[in-house]
C-alpha cells in the first residue's frame, strides 16, 4: 500500500503552480468582505433613490399649486377638456391646486382687464417700432396694394382708416371655450364693420362733415355683430383714426381750404341775412303794432259814436225840431269858436231871407291900444 501524504506531494511534483493555490481562504475572505460593502452600498444608494423619489413626487404634486388674481378667472383643462360643470368650470381669486402639466393646464382669463382690438385693414404700411418713434416711410406715387391697407367710401374715393376696440370678458366660460380663439374672431368682426360703414359714407362726410357720424355708426355695427356671434365680451369704446391717402395730401389740403373758406362764406352770408331779417322782423312788427293801434283806436272812435247816437236816439224820436236846433246849437258853437265876427240872421217872422250886406275893403279893427302908425297903417 502506498501512503496517502505520500502520494499527494508526489503529485504536485513538477507542478508550477502547486504553490500558488495555497493561499485561497484568505481570497474568498476579501470577496465577502466586498460583496457586503456593496450591498451596504446598494442599500443606502436605494435608500436615497426612495427619499429622492418621494421628493420628487412631493414636488410633483406641489408644482401643481397656482393662485388666481383678483381681476382674473381660471379654467382648468385636463386633457383638454375642462373640469368641472357649469359655474364650477369657473374658479375665482385664491390658491388653487391641479395635476401638473400635461395633465392639467390652467388658463387665466383677464375679465377685470381691458382688451384691445387694433384693425389694420384700412391702414397703410407700418411698424410699431416705426409709430413708436414718430418715423414712417415716404409715400409713394400711388396706393400700393400689395403693402397698404385702404378702404373705399360709398362715392369712389380710397381713404386710411384704423380703429382700435377696447372690450371687457363678459362672459369667460363663453369667450374661452365656445371659440378657439375670441381675440381673433373680433379682429374679423372690426374689419368687416370698418368696410361696410366705409362703404355707406362720401369721402367729405368721413374725413370733415359727419366725422362723429361715422365713428358712431362704425362702433355700432362692431357692437351688433359681435353681440350675433356671442363672443362674450362687452364693447367699451373705440379710438378711430381717419386720414386721406398720404400721396394724395397736398390736393387734399387744398379742397380743405375750400371748404374753410366756403364755410366761413356762408356763415358771413348767414349772419348778414339774420340781420337784415331781425331788421325787416322789427320794422314788420312795428307796422302790424301801429295798424293795431290805430285800428284799435278807430273801432273804439267808430263804438263811441254808435253809443252816442243809440242814446240820442230817444231824444230825437221825442222832439224832432227840438233835437236839430240843438244839435245846429251845438255845431255852430263848435264852428264859431275861434271866429272874430259873428253875424247872426234870425229868420224872419214872415218866413222870408234876411239881407245880408258886408261892406268889402273895411279896414280892421286894431286889437289893444296899438298904434296905427307904428304899423304903417291907418285910413287916410
Amino acid at each position: 500500500m502506498s501512503d496517502p501524504h505520500h502520494h499527494h506531494e508526489h503529485s504536485h511534483e513538477g507542478d508550477p503552480h502547486a504553490h500558488a493555490e495555497s493561499p485561497a481562504p484568505a481570497t474568498n475572505e476579501m470577496d465577502d468582505v466586498g460583496s457586503n460593502a456593496l450591498s451596504e452600498a446598494l442599500k443606502s444608494s436605494f435608500l436615497i433613490v426612495k427619499f429622492v423619489m418621494v421628493g420628487l413626487v412631493i414636488l410633483f404634486f406641489a408644482s401643481g399649486l397656482f393662485t388666481v388674481p383678483s381681476q382674473q378667472k381660471a379654467i382648468i383643462l385636463r386633457f383638454g377638456k375642462p373640469v368641472g360643470t357649469g359655474a364650477e368650470q369657473l374658479l375665482g381669486a385664491g390658491l388653487h391646486w391641479s395635476f401638473p402639466y400635461p395633465i392639467d393646464e390652467v388658463v387665466r382669463i383677464p375679465v377685470g382687464e381691458l382688451q384691445r382690438v387694433t384693425s389694420t385693414i384700412g391702414w397703410y404700411a407700418t411698424t410699431p417700432e416705426m409709430e413708436a418713434s414718430k418715423s414712417e416711410q415716404p409715400p409713394g406715387p400711388s396706393l400700393n396694394p400689395m403693402m397698404d391697407g385702404y378702404t373705399i367710401t360709398g362715392d369712389g374715393n380710397v381713404i386710411h382708416v384704423r380703429i382700435t376696440t377696447s372690450y371687457r370678458i363678459a362672459d369667460p366660460l363663453i369667450y374661452l371655450l365656445n371659440f378657439v380663439n375670441a381675440s381673433n374672431v373680433l379682429q374679423k368682426v372690426v374689419d368687416s364693420s370698418l368696410i361696410h360703414v366705409s362703404s355707406q359714407f362720401k369721402v367729405d362726410e368721413v374725413l370733415t362733415q359727419d366725422k362723429v357720424g361715422f365713428q358712431e355708426k362704425l362702433m355700432a355695427r362692431i357692437r351688433q355683430e359681435a353681440n350675433a356671434k356671442g363672443l362674450g365680451i362687452t364693447i367699451e369704446q373705440g379710438e378711430v383714426q381717419i386720414i386721406p391717402p398720404r400721396y394724395l395730401k397736398g390736393f387734399f389740403d387744398q379742397a380743405f381750404s375750400a371748404d374753410i373758406e366756403r364755410r366761413k362764406t356762408n356763415e358771413v352770408a348767414r349772419a348778414y341775412a339774420s340781420r337784415i331779417l331781425s331788421t325787416a322782423s322789427g320794422e314788420a312788427n312795428a307796422i302790424l303794432n301801429n295798424a293795431q293801434t290805430d285800428r284799435n283806436r278807430l273801432m273804439q272812435s267808430v263804438a263811441a259814436e254808435a253809443d252816442y247816437f243809440l242814446n240820442q236816439l230817444p231824444h230825437y224820436l221825442a222832439d224832432k225840431t227840438l233835437f236839430t236846433t240843438r244839435l245846429q246849437s251845438e255845431a255852430l258853437g263848435r264852428a264859431l269858436t275861434n271866429v272874430q265876427d259873428k253875424i247872426f240872421l234870425p229868420s224872419r217872422f214872415d218866413g222870408k231871407p234876411r239881407e245880408l250886406r258886408l261892406q268889402l275893403g273895411r279896414e280892421p279893427k286894431l286889437l289893444g291900444n296899438q298904434n296905427p302908425d307904428a304899423t304903417g297903417g291907418g285910413s287916410k
